[in-house]
């Protein structure tokens, strides 16, 4: 479904039957019982949409995986996206779900977590998870946040391993608590394992200003790649789309064993590193992708709340002990792979500590 043709969201319009709206612009029949309402889930979307190849879209693969455990299908009495196109849109999208029956609602990103208080506060019988911010001393409201600095932190030693000129680099959205603990991990990472290996390596670091701007994101990229970077991680959002762009635009010029890389975000971003090397060789420049257990988290709270032991007023943190972190293998060397699969250990072991906010 293209999420630009097909949004759920409209204000302008009085509905008279607002669960027949939510069917038929969904593209499907709901087939859920009106007992099942009780069971049901929505998704609140920030303004990248629910197919951002990131944050979004690793939720909404949760929100599917929970329908097809439990037999409920997308629509009323089961689960659903509402997209926004701007913060003004988060309440009024709140609203709508609430209004709809749906039981426990998502807001999926920390800008979100105002409207997540207004709603929860105007619906005190309803559910409602803020995912990566914390909305403390609220009964009606879970807080899910995760240690990303942990999985970050691989992501440093795999780009550490994998640098041919000591050079790498990370790409920031805005500066916040959450982003804070990418930049702190990966950094860590970095500099933990070059100094392991007795050699240097210089971290580059920006940010965008936003999750949006994808040629913003490109031309820090450009920028770092034309300093000698060949690792970048970014912490972007869907502005992170630009950092993508611009390493398969210098790959394409070069040999596949000369290639720059990508470390992608949040959800695996492997098929955005496919291309075609000078020469016609098919290749891939996304090394690993940093990925936030989206779907644990979900299907975690989801459940509970399915069992009748929703956790308002709780604060959940998913780690890489409890797999709501981790990287992917993508295309790592062995080598590299196996030394973050080491420092995994140590750290679940508690032998490497690491910070979650970046050093002064």
């Amino acid at each position: 479904m293209n999420s630009k043709t097909k949004k759920i969201v409209s204000f302008g319009l009085v509905f008279a039957s607002l669960g027949l709206v939510l069917s038929a612009c969904s593209g499907q029949k709901s087939g859920n019982s009106s007992k099942s309402a009780k069971h049901s889930i929505a998704l609140i979307t920030d303004s990248n949409g629910v197919d951002d190849r990131s944050f979004n879209q690793a939720a909404w693969n949760g929100f599917k995986a929970y329908g097809k455990q439990h037999g409920l299908k997308r629509g009323n009495g089961g689960y659903q996206y509402f997209e926004s196109s701007s913060a003004s849109d988060y309440v009024p999208n709140m609203t709508q779900a609430a209004n709809a029956n749906f039981q426990t609602i998502y807001g999926v990103g920390y800008m979100l977590t105002d409207a997540i208080k207004t709603s929860a506060k105007k619906y005190p019988k309803k559910n409602f998870v803020i995912i990566d911010d914390v909305a403390p001393n609220i009964k009606n409201v879970c807080s899910v946040t995760f240690k990303s600095n942990e999985s970050s932190y691989l992501a440093g030693v795999a780009a550490a391993e994998t640098t041919k000129t000591n050079v790498v680099g990370f790409i920031g959205g805005t500066h916040s608590t959450v982003i804070d603990t990418f930049d702190a991990g990966f950094t860590k990472g970095v500099k933990d394992t070059a100094k392991k290996e007795g050699k240097k390596i210089t971290v580059l670091n920006q940010y965008v200003g936003n999750f949006t701007s994808a040629d913003k994101a490109k031309s820090i990229a450009q920028s770092m790649y034309a300093k000698k970077a060949d690792v970048i991680f970014h912490a972007a959002g869907n502005a992170g789309n630009g950092l993508f762009q611009e390493a398969k635009s210098i790959n394409q010029t070069r040999s596949a064993n000369n290639k720059v890389w990508a470390i992608g975000v949040d959800s695996d971003q492997d098929a955005q590193g496919k291309y075609t090397a000078k020469g016609g060789q098919k290749s891939n420049f996304t090394l690993t992708s940093v990925m936030k257990g989206l779907k644990v988290a979900v299907l975690d709270t989801a459940n509970k709340a399915y069992k009748g032991n929703f956790p308002g007023g709780k604060h959940l943190v998913y780690g890489l002990k409890s797999n709501g972190v981790s990287i992917t293998k993508g295309h790592m060397s062995t080598k590299a792979w196996n030394a973050t699969q080491s420092a995994k250990k140590d750290i679940i072991a508690g032998k490497i500590k690491v910070p979650s906010h970046p050093s002064k």
